[in-house]
């Protein structure tokens, strides 16, 4: 099988090439696609069709996105709006018109509403208001769902959607404006102890509670999808509804996480909350029970995660601050 990973240097991309690598050292019949930005400009339609009609992949792994943080969401909506929608429209319709009938694409879950009961099913699609800091990027991230599903009715192809929690692992993001929350308490509370300050300040009430899932977890759970025999898929999703959610199921708060954060870097001073910036959503935990029905859950802790982001953050030096 030839498979295009588009989006191969990004966090999830790279996971998810380790995984296929793997497989294939592992005896199984692959060869793995990928380009990079400078090669191949997704947002470029004639670009991606020429790829498409060049190398002709069996499968595709639409992991490429523009992603950030709450400061990047409300400081880019335009970007986030318009690359990943056309990012998403070029790859999905040139897939289509190369023959491609099995593809899979990675979606966040902010597509839900922000007042979704608690934990989000996948049923609560498009049953409310987003939440307005990352409105757009949601948007873009739901027309990809629903590119998915109306090739699949339309053209029979056999495209698949699955919804990741907020991940974090091994080539995420530190830098101090533009990233998630998890990598950007690590890098705060690195800083902090380097500098030896005694005071760290974080955003909001501490009171919002998250759902993280290792970057590895996603690699394996997407893989798992993907790999599923259409009718044991087929089995576990409904018409018109896709997509699957993908995280471990438990959630914690911001405030303990960064004090789990400072505790795995060694900061001992003092941690305070600013309750004059934005929350954002003030709970956000996945239903994962379609995908555990399937066979797959997660195996990584949220302990032994963070460690492991540390030490990764710690080998790469400057340029895991870029």
């Amino acid at each position: 099988m030839k498979i295009f990973v588009a989006g191969h240097k990004g966090m999830v991309g790279s996971a998810i090439k380790r995984k296929l690598e793997a497989q294939k050292a592992a005896g199984r019949e692959l060869k793995i696609v990928t380009r990079a930005s400078a090669e191949l400009d997704l947002t470029q339609q004639t670009d991606v069709r020429a790829f498409f009609q060049t190398e002709c992949p069996d499968a595709v792994i639409l992991a490429a996105a523009k992603v950030g943080g709450i400061h990047a969401n409300n400081s880019y909506p335009a970007d986030f709006i318009y690359e990943n929608l056309i990012m998403q429209a070029n790859v999905i319709h040139q897939a289509f018109e190369a023959g491609v009938q099995r593809l899979l694409f990675l979606g966040s879950s902010c597509i839900y509403p922000k007042k979704a009961p608690q934990p989000m099913a996948e049923e609560a699609l498009l049953t409310g208001v987003l939440e307005p800091t990352n409105e757009p990027y949601a948007v873009a991230k739901i027309a990809g769902i629903k590119l998915c599903e109306s090739y699949n009715r339309q053209h029979g192809t056999d495209y698949r959607s699955v919804m990741p929690t907020n991940l974090y692992g091994p080539g995420d993001n530190f830098h101090p404006e533009n990233s998630h929350v998890l990598p950007a308490l690590i890098r705060r509370f690195h800083e902090a102890t380097q500098e030896g300050r005694e005071l760290v300040t974080i955003w909001g009430t501490g009171k919002p509670r998250r759902e993280f899932l290792h970057v590895d977890d996603m690699a394996a759970a997407s893989l798992f999808v993907f790999d599923l025999p259409n009718d044991r898929y087929e089995a576990n999703t409904q018409p018109m509804l896709s997509h699957i959610n993908v995280g471990c199921g438990e959630e914690i708060s911001i405030l303990d996480l960064a004090h789990l954060v400072a505790s795995t870097v060694g900061f001992e001073g003092r941690i305070e909350t600013d309750p004059f910036k934005p929350d954002g959503t003030m709970r956000k935990l996945m239903d994962v029970g379609r995908l555990a029905k399937m066979g797959w859950s997660a195996s990584i802790s949220l302990e032994q995660g963070v460690r492991e982001t540390y030490t990764w953050f710690l080998e790469q030096g400057d340029a895991a601050r870029l």
